[in-house]
């Protein structure tokens, strides 16, 4: 995956690349928490079942912001590039939730 201009990837290497510089951990988050329009719907889902997908457009957008600025933190220690990427999640407040991603952050040369 590539989000302006950093490699992201999770596992330990991107072929084709050699790793010339490791940089340290970098991390990006974000809390969010429900809104009332959504759980209302959700409660009506609940009922019938299927997916939830305003929660999952939420979840979504939340994955996506901790990336930009994982990524964003990545850019600004000098890497091109975060190898190891994963995500966690966990409950902050009753209806609030943080969504991490966190990786290494690396400097990598195309292998000739």
């Amino acid at each position: 995956m590539k989000t302006e201009n950093i490699l992201l990837s999770n596992i330990e290497y991107l072929q084709g690349y050699a790793i010339t510089k490791h940089l340290g951990l970098v991390q990006g988050s974000t809390v969010r928490a429900k809104h009332i329009g959504r759980d209302l719907m959700a409660g009506l889902k609940n009922i019938v079942g299927g997916e939830l997908a305003c929660y999952t457009e939420l979840l979504n957008e939340s994955r996506q912001e901790a990336i930009d600025r994982m990524s964003s933190q990545a850019r600004a220690v000098g890497a091109n590039a975060v190898i190891n990427v994963r995500f966690s999640t966990a409950n902050i407040a009753a209806g609030a939730a943080e969504i991490l991603a966190y990786g290494t952050a690396v400097v990598l040369e195309r292998k000739v």
